[in-house]
C-alpha cells in the first residue's frame, strides 16, 4: 500500500511564507494527478492547487497570485510555496495523489498564519 508523507506545516505571521512537501513512496505508479487540499476548523475540505503528468495546473481562485505547486518526478514528491499568507489560509492541509488505479491522501499538515 503507498503513502504520502507530508512536511512543511507550522505557524506563521500574516504576509509570511511556508513550503509544504508531500513526498509518495516509491510503490505508487502511474500518477496522474498531484495536488492540494484544506479543511478549516468547521469547514468542509476545499481544493486548493494541482498539477497533473500532462503539466496542467490548476489553482482555487482563492490563493491564485500566492500559492505555487511544482513537482520532482525523480523523488515522486510535489511542493506547494505559500507566500502572502493570510489569517483564512489556517487549516489542515492534505496532498492528494491520483494514479490509474489508487486516489492517495497524506495525514495531513497543520498551517497555522497568526501574529
Amino acid at each position: 500500500q503507498g503513502q504520502l508523507a507530508e512536511s512543511g506545516g507550522g505557524l506563521v505571521q500574516p504576509g509570511g511564507s511556508l513550503r509544504l512537501s508531500c513526498a509518495a513512496s516509491a510503490n505508487i505508479f502511474n500518477i496522474y494527478r498531484m495536488g492540494w487540499y484544506r479543511q478549516a476548523p468547521g469547514k468542509q475540505r476545499e481544493f486548493v492547487a494541482q498539477l497533473t503528468n500532462s503539466g496542467t495546473i490548476n489553482y482555487a481562485d482563492s490563493v491564485k497570485g500566492r500559492f505555487t505547486i511544482s513537482s520532482d518526478s525523480a523523488k515522486n514528491t510535489v511542493y506547494l510555496e505559500m507566500s502572502s499568507l493570510k489569517p483564512e489560509d489556517t487549516a489542515v492541509y492534505y496532498c492528494n495523489v491520483l494514479t490509474i488505479t489508487n486516489n492517495y491522501w497524506g495525514q495531513g499538515t497543520q498551517v497555522t498564519v497568526s501574529s
